[in-house]
């Protein structure tokens, strides 16, 4: 165990006096206690406000440093605080209990273009959600911490989250090469301080989106199960590679056409259109053939 020792300096107030330590007795921090109330993470603080001549205490790396009441000189007992603070210290006992900040968790986030010129995708080295979830504006957004910093920033105008990745779609009024870095940066802090993207119980209200979409209690019959499969298999993995999802809604066995959600980057995307008649389209009447006549973005 370290052997403290202390040294006393004297300082141009003469009401404030300095025990020097021959270790550092905090870490990089500086303390100022008024009282023993405020003194509540410090053992020492506390037990030097027994005396009753102390007014202030304060403690940095490597000295304490005291100011004294009127009623006393500190020539009459600065030897006795000396060999006080210095029992104190070799005992073992806390300084001052001091709350450890949470260490960065290592992270990567890199932006990655997507189709639609109006969103920008920035992926993460891990998992950051449950489920997608997407916000259209910072009222949507309550329960997304995450997701109502983003909306902080003007420019800013949908937020949708998946597994690994958050897509921003922005406003006309800036351009992606002057705020890229920005937003990058911005989620890689919030994400590296360990921070929660959404809350726990915003998760069901996620789930209803898509696990109620896609159960298939919801649907028996045998075409919409099919189209759910290939959905699933086939077209989800490409778009979210896009920073978009999309939704199975609903199939009209009458007109024989399936109703799709698209979610963010495919939401608005200019090319979405043609993705979707000359690829999910194609796709789902080369596999089903007659079955399918027409795919409808509901809000596409």
């Amino acid at each position: 165990m370290k052997a403290y020792s202390i040294t006393i300096k004297q300082t141009n107030n003469p009401a404030v006096i300095k025990f020097e330590t021959n270790h550092f007795i905090t870490k990089n921090n500086n303390y100022e206690f008024k009282n023993i109330d405020e003194a509540k993470n410090s053992p020492l603080a506390q037990q030097l406000f027994h005396l009753p001549f102390i007014k202030t205490v304060y403690i940095s790396g490597n000295f304490i440093g005291l100011e004294r009441y009127n009623i006393i000189e500190w020539t009459d007992v600065e030897e006795e605080v000396a060999q006080q603070l210095t029992d104190y210290l070799n005992s073992g006992e806390p300084v001052v209990i001091e709350e450890e900040k949470s260490k960065k968790v290592p992270i990567t986030v890199y932006a990655e273009v997507t189709p639609n010129p109006s969103v920008m995708k920035f992926v993460c080295n891990k998992r950051i959600v449950p489920a997608t979830f997407e916000f259209k504006n910072i009222d949507e957004a309550k329960d997304s911490k995450l997701a109502k910093q983003l909306f902080q920033f003007p420019f800013v105008k949908e937020v949708f989250l998946d597994e690994n990745y958050v897509s921003v779609s922005k406003y006309e009024v800036a351009e992606w090469e002057d705020i890229t870095m920005e937003l990058r940066e911005m989620i890689r802090e919030f994400l590296a301080d360990g921070n929660e993207v959404v809350s726990e119980h915003s998760v069901p209200n996620a789930n209803s989106l898509t696990e109620k979409t896609y159960s298939a209690e919801d649907f028996m019959d045998d075409t919409s199960k099919q189209i759910i499969d290939i959905l699933e298999e086939y077209v989800k993995p490409a778009v979210a590679s896009d920073g978009g999802n999309i939704l199975f809604q609903s199939y009209e066995s009458e007109s024989k056409t399936v109703n799709v959600i698209l979610q963010g980057a495919c939401s608005g995307c200019p090319s979405s259109t043609y993705t979707l008649k000359n690829g999910i389209e194609t796709m789902l009447k080369n596999m089903l053939g007659d079955k399918v006549n027409e795919v409808v973005a509901l809000n596409g």
